[in-house]
């Protein structure tokens, strides 16, 4: 795929259409042209160019010159890109808004097991009930390479508002290096942490318990490709099944023994 080509359908997929990327990147590589210029190089009818570059106009991503025959500019590439951004963040800002009227404000209808099979989504499940958190979060890392920056900002941002933040690491090296990002948080180094077992080549990443509730429990997983490590997990939210009660049970009993 050529480079005009590549970037025809990356504005497609920002929100234009075909005609509409297709116009402007003819315009980006013309500099300025009339609409049979454009309708050459676009590879699009000429009778097009005319409401395409009317549309493209609206969206201040072309200049229009009045001459005979008239000539067409597009805008540098930083503007086009800056005001392409600030449309497609207000269509999602657009959407946000309209899915969250359809919401039922103090619904659970997420409680229940759920399962996550992406490490992004991991740590975005993670992050969510980490600043929901509004009493405790006890947070157990043997894996601490899965605790990614924005988890450790989070936990330091619930400390700071009070919640009061417990968090076991397996080494002192890991303790210094939590303490040093959530300075406010209990910080505590659980060589068992260090010990975990393999099964089924799968290993304890983290654990999380958020306000005696909210729970992800991850693992890792090496790949089949080298230097690979798959990262999934389960989460809940709620206080009336077994595994939430157990997950409580068991962690309570950790501090109780600290």
């Amino acid at each position: 795929m050529s480079n005009a080509e590549e970037a025809v359908a990356t504005l497609e997929e920002l929100g234009l259409t075909e005609y509409e990327a297709r116009c402007f990147v003819a315009l980006v590589r013309l500099s300025k042209g009339t609409a049979k210029e454009i309708s050459q190089v676009a590879d699009i009818p000429r009778s097009r160019v005319y409401d395409t570059i009317e549309r493209l106009d609206r969206k201040g991503l072309v200049s229009v010159q009045q001459t005979e025959p008239r000539e067409y500019k597009a805008v540098s590439v930083d503007t086009a890109c800056r005001r392409i951004r600030e449309d497609y963040d207000s269509r999602i800002n657009a959407a946000e808004n309209a899915l969250g009227q359809l919401e039922e404000p103090d619904s659970r209808d997420d409680e229940g097991m759920w399962a996550i099979t992406q490490k992004e989504h991991v740590t975005e499940r993670i992050v969510m009930f980490l600043q929901e958190a509004e009493d405790t979060i006890h947070y157990l890392v043997p894996a601490t390479d899965v605790a990614e920056q924005r988890i450790l900002e989070d936990l330091a941002s619930a400390a700071d508002r009070g919640v009061d933040v417990y968090i076991e690491v397996p080494t002192e090296e890991d303790r210094e290096t939590f303490a040093a990002a959530a300075p406010v948080a209990d910080v505590v180094v659980a060589p068992d942490l260090g010990t975990t077992n393999e099964v089924y080549s799968e290993w304890p990443a983290q654990l999380l318990l958020v306000d005696q509730q909210a729970i992800v429990a991850a693992g890792i997983k090496e790949s089949e490709l080298p230097d690979v490590v798959n990262e999934m997990a389960i989460w809940t939210y709620g206080r009336d099944h077994g595994f939430a009660v157990w997950i409580r049970e068991l962690l309570d009993d950790r501090l109780g023994d600290r």
